[in-house]
């Protein structure tokens, strides 16, 4: 049995996550730039619009995922 690169699952993971709806790019470029900025009245706001917990918490792991792959890809750009 051999194991699947990771790095390959997490972009298929940012891959095949659904676009996010344009209420919410606020809200992710925040935790793509400055997640520790993220409050629960963020979260809230977006309930408040009529997302759910799991179409928040999905668009936010997808958004954190691609983000830290970029930077992985230049970090290994610069060393390799």
């Amino acid at each position: 049995m051999t194991m699947a690169d990771p790095l390959s699952e997490l972009r298929n993971v940012v891959a095949t996550t659904a676009p996010a709806p344009a209420k919410m790019t606020d809200y992710l470029a925040k935790v793509r730039d400055r997640a520790y900025a993220v409050t629960d009245r963020d979260i809230d706001s977006l309930e408040e619009e009529g997302f759910s917990e799991d179409a928040i918490f999905e668009q936010t792991v997808a958004v954190a995922i691609a983000e830290g792959l970029r930077r992985l890809d230049r970090a290994n750009e610069v060393i390799g």
